[in-house]
């Protein structure tokens, strides 16, 4: 390793010893280091063996006064802080999505905005080039954040359908509807038919498209659809629980019960529990996520499971291509029926 010694300190490697290392000039160095432009393979592949040789480390800072880049990127979700340390969905995209950016050496700076002050002083830091690009979590309809960014240009990669957009944004989600269509159709094969349905939040596109999909089976399989049998939650444990709570007043008759969310599962196995029904003898409960509350879950919940590592790797590599220059894209990834106890 190359290292400077003054006064009995050493100093780090510098871009000039790369440079000396691999034979090249320093002009060479810096495009590597900035994208291998105009750079000859023979050439890049000098001055990454000389980088690794030497233990040279960018200088992120000045590097970003010479190409205007923060070199980091934003998670940035739109929902009260509370929820982030709720859901355990949070945790597990913001870590698949730090993971896939620390194979290209990027930071990834949690932002989470749940107020209407909050989403207006993020909007001002991000549009302000502290990050450059956004990975956008659990966008509402009526959100602005999503509209304000791509009006100033930021790259944004949304992770499930933007709803109410006027502008192309990119984004990456689970098939809600097939998976919610999946869930119905195992409960019917139960022989089930009385089911009930905790819905997500209806302003956004998986409390939507879940909902749809467990209404397009109903009428496919001749089932009536009953307005009594189907309530609303916004994902969180206590939501499903008052739903679940609100059906069985409802239609005290019901077999068979859909929540949108394995964390909404939760809750409602405990109202089940508290009304002397048991699952699944009773009641036969499927979840949504396939998250650790599902398999935490007394019994554990049959759910749909949404592929995470998968939508994280996207995210991320749909917004670094978009960095890069390349045009927004969208991507819809398959879901899975997984059997547990709770049916």
């Amino acid at each position: 390793m190359t290292m400077h010694s003054t006064g009995g300190r050493r100093k780090p490697p510098t871009i000039h010893d790369v440079a000396r290392e691999a034979g090249v000039s320093r002009g060479t160095v810096s495009r590597v280091l900035n994208g291998g432009h105009y750079v000859s393979p023979t050439a890049q592949e000098a001055v990454n063996a000389a980088i690794r040789r030497t233990g040279y480390v960018v200088n992120r800072h000045a590097r970003s006064l010479i190409t205007g880049r923060s070199d980091s990127i934003g998670f940035l979700l739109t929902e009260p802080q509370e929820r982030f340390f709720e859901d355990p969905n949070f945790n597990v995209l913001l870590s698949g999505c730090t993971q896939a950016l620390a194979t290209h050496d990027i930071p990834l700076l949690l932002m989470l905005a749940g107020t209407r002050d909050e989403r207006r002083r993020i909007t001002r830091y991000i549009t302000a080039g502290h990050v450059d690009g956004v990975l956008l979590v659990s966008s509402h309809s009526g959100d602005p954040v999503a509209e304000e960014l791509r009006a100033a240009g930021v790259p944004l990669v949304q992770c499930g359908k933007p709803m109410g957009l006027s502008s192309k944004v990119s984004y990456v989600a689970a098939d809600d509807r097939d998976g919610a269509r999946d869930m119905v159709r195992h409960l019917l094969s139960l022989g089930r038919r009385r089911i009930g349905m905790v819905s997500g939040p209806l302003d956004t596109p998986g409390g939507v498209d879940r909902l749809a999909g467990y209404k397009e089976v109903l009428t496919e399989s001749g089932v009536e659809i009953d307005e009594r049998l189907i309530v609303s939650g916004d994902y969180s444990r206590a939501s499903g629980e008052a739903g679940t709570e609100r059906l069985l007043a409802q239609a005290p008759d019901m077999d068979a019960l859909f929540v949108a969310s394995d964390l909404m599962a939760q809750g409602a196995l405990a109202a089940l529990r508290r009304a002397g029904r048991r699952v699944p003898e009773d009641v036969s409960v499927g979840g949504f996520d396939d998250s650790s509350a599902a398999t935490e879950a007394t019994p554990a919940l049959t759910t749909i499971r949404q592929p995470y590592d998968r939508i994280s790797a996207e995210m991320v590599r749909l917004l670094l291509a978009q960095i890069g220059g390349e045009d927004p894209a969208a991507m819809i990834l398959p879901t899975e029926l997984v059997k547990r106890r709770s049916t």
